[in-house]
């Protein structure tokens, strides 16, 4: 899994950010680093540390909730979109380990007004997905 294979390119983000999921001001936080696909796709390969763990070795259900929040979040932002997450769904399928590389995926399915659907996915290194994510979020202007 690596980014080189894809061809994927970077999404950038302000580096003042101190968001929980992808700030890198925010030194206790997942410092999540995205990137875009050719069809749109967002896509993230970290390994988040045994911190963020739930149950030894795996990570914690809050957790898991904001790695598809934010791979969501990444898709419609992708769409040049500043959104906020109005509803969140989150199937969690098998146990997503720590200490251990994971895939995101997430992408937007459809669009009506300030309104984005949007769906991500969590997957291991041998493609098998562990959980899933649906949302609605709503545009936002800018500060």
């Amino acid at each position: 899994m690596t980014t080189t294979d894809e061809h994927l390119t970077h999404l950038a983000h302000s580096a003042q950010s101190r968001c929980f999921g992808c700030g890198p001001a925010n030194p206790t936080g997942l410092q999540l680093d995205f990137f875009v696909a050719g069809d749109g796709m967002v896509v993230c390969l970290p390994t988040i540390p045994e911190a963020f763990a739930g149950h030894p070795g795996y990570l914690h259900g809050g957790v898991i909730a904001t790695l598809l929040d934010e791979a969501m979040s990444k898709a419609v932002r992708a769409k040049g979109l500043t959104s906020m997450t109005r509803q969140l769904e989150v199937d969690f399928l098998r146990p997503v380990p720590s200490g251990a590389p994971i895939r995101l995926e997430g992408c937007v399915i459809r669009s009506e007004g300030r309104k984005s659907w949007a769906e991500a996915r969590i997957l291991n290194e041998a493609g098998k997905i562990l959980a899933h994510g649906k949302g609605l979020f709503i545009e936002v202007k800018p500060r």
